[in-house]
């Protein structure tokens, strides 16, 4: 059985920072790429993040490149999403994935979590 679990969503202002955590259990990220997708209200899912089992590359969606940064296996089978300068488009439920191999080129990720809320407002 594979379980995905996101954590760390919550409330901030702009500018503010957030870290996600996502747990992973039921496979190796040593063979399985793991990201993060978002999806906020009326607008589709977008990617965000995802990082390569093989050589641990990390890419971004443009609008978060510079903000975020994604780290694998900082913990067993953990990875992080590391949120900073937060503004109100970051405003989404954030899910974690994780895909045999490679990246998806779209959201569909093999396994991910049902996904923690991100609000930014001031």
């Amino acid at each position: 059985q594979v379980d995905v679990v996101e954590s760390g969503g919550g409330l901030v202002q702009p500018g503010d920072s957030l870290r996600l955590s996502c747990v992973v259990s039921g496979v190796s990220l040593d063979y399985y790429a793991i990201g993060w997708y978002r999806q906020a209200p009326g607008k589709k899912r977008e990617r965000v993040s995802c990082m390569r089992p093989a050589d641990g590359a990390t890419e971004y969606v443009d609008s978060v490149k510079g903000r975020f940064t994604l780290s694998g296996a900082d913990a067993p089978n953990t990875s992080y999403l590391q949120m900073t300068n937060l503004k109100p488009e970051d405003t989404a439920i954030y899910y974690c994935g994780v895909h045999a191999y490679v990246c998806p080129e779209t959201t569909q990720y093999d396994y991910w979590g049902r996904g923690t809320q991100v609000t930014v407002s001031s």
